[in-house]
């Protein structure tokens, strides 16, 4: 053949719809099924489908954002509360708001911890000492700075918090003190 010469004409080959000799673009054999093929019905319900699954998931991730269960349902108001901080200091009182950026603790109480040196007291003579601790519960608010009873405390030096029993020796120790200090607390 030359190569200028024209290429023999041949029958192009037509797709048919009853099978036979028609092939389709895919090269399976089957026929091409789209959305645009199915009834309007199906098409119907996999719309609302498609929404109704899109709305379910938009209100999953607004519940666990906006709802559920928050760290403020924990506290028992009917009781007093610990605050424990990232510096070892406890305080003592009862939690009004919990939130991401503070606690707000109230009628606030601390331990002090006083340690008295002695000497041995089995052996006058020698150089050993005996170390006591005396542990009390401090109402805060007569101290030298002159606080108010209500403390703002950043979240981020909170290690954690806790509601107290009521026959705890904390409360306890709370209610005597309120007991003996009807009028509330007075500094001199």
């Amino acid at each position: 053949m030359n190569r200028g010469a024209a290429q023999p004409a041949t029958p192009a080959r037509v797709a048919s719809n009853g099978g036979g000799a028609g092939h389709s673009p895919s090269g399976s054999g089957k026929k091409n099924v789209g959305w645009k093929s199915s009834p309007a019905w199906l098409r119907a319900v996999w719309v609302i489908l498609l929404f109704s699954a899109t709305g379910l998931l938009v209100a999953l991730v607004a519940l666990m954002y906006f709802g559920g269960t928050k760290e403020s349902d924990f506290v028992d108001t009917k009781r007093k509360q610990a605050v424990f901080l990232t510096n070892g200091q406890v305080y003592f009182g009862e939690i009004k708001e919990v939130n991401k950026q503070y606690i707000d603790l109230r009628g606030i109480y601390y331990l002090n911890v006083n340690q008295q040196v002695q000497p041995d007291q089995k052996d006058p003579k020698a150089t050993t000492t005996q170390a006591q601790n005396s542990i009390s519960l401090v109402k805060l608010g007569c101290e030298l700075h002159g606080p108010q009873d209500r403390m703002l405390i950043n979240r981020d030096q909170v290690t954690f918090w806790e509601n107290l029993k009521s026959d705890g020796q904390v409360a306890k120790a709370v209610d005597k003190w309120i007991s003996e200090n009807p009028n509330g607390q007075k500094c001199s």
